[in-house]
């Protein structure tokens, strides 16, 4: 029911996903700054994210996190996790009891995966067009990958829900979008396109801010791009 790409690039760790799930970004993506970005989907279990990434902190590789969430969860057959960490290694688990099309594919520095999807070319479409957005930004690439899953089919069921959450150095997110439930005809892709469409010229703006206080209001900082552009 969820399809998700999680990646490094350039020292930022961002996760995208896109499910029929009402408010996926609450309960699937984790990140942590300089430590690396876990998620967990497929009758998930939220706790297993902080685990991991508590994990990944002590220094366990994604392969070693995986086997030790296999020992502590006795329903782990039900899950799917992937991990990417700040290193770029990446690992992922996808459960026997996932039903439908499903499955991962892993690359440099980032992974795709899916689970209860509609057709067996979701994964693949995620991939393909993850790899030919490179020289984009992160929050980009990860967006053009979830809209080619959801032109693949996408969902067993409605594409209600969606994140995009990417961490910089600093302990707070650059980017924490969220489309909790996309009701009536617009799916939570389009509404997704839509918020990142408003978003990303504010990522230098909220970058900046918080060391220089004394800056313009966002709405006077775009006026001045813009004047400047």
């Amino acid at each position: 029911m969820t399809f998700t790409v999680i990646a490094r690039q350039q020292g930022l760790l961002g996760i995208a996903q896109c499910t029929s799930a009402v408010a996926v970004g609450g309960r699937c993506p984790f990140i942590r700054a300089n430590v690396g970005a876990v998620c967990t989907q497929a009758h998930t279990d939220p706790g297993l994210g902080p685990l991991a990434i508590e994990l990944l902190t002590m220094g366990h590789s994604p392969e070693k996190v995986l086997k030790d969430l296999a020992e502590t969860d006795p329903d782990f057959a039900w899950r799917q996790v992937g991990i990417v960490d700040r290193h770029g290694r990446v690992a992922v688990h996808t459960g026997s009891s996932s039903k439908d099309h499903k499955g991962s594919i892993v690359g440099t520095d980032y992974l795709v995966m899916g689970n209860n999807l509609a057709t067996g070319q979701v994964v693949e479409s995620m991939n393909r067009a993850f790899i030919d957005s490179a020289g984009h930004i992160l929050e980009d690439r990860m967006l053009v990958a979830i809209t080619a899953g959801r032109d693949a089919g996408g969902d067993l069921g409605r594409h209600w829900t969606s994140v995009i959450l990417v961490y910089d150095t600093e302990p707070y997110a650059r980017t924490d979008l969220r489309v909790d439930w996309a009701p009536g005809s617009e799916d939570a892709v389009d509404a997704m396109t839509k918020l990142m469409a408003n978003w990303r010229p504010l990522i230098p703006y909220y970058k900046e801010k918080p060391h220089r206080p004394r800056m313009a209001g966002w709405q006077d900082w775009l006026k001045n791009q813009s004047v400047g552009s």
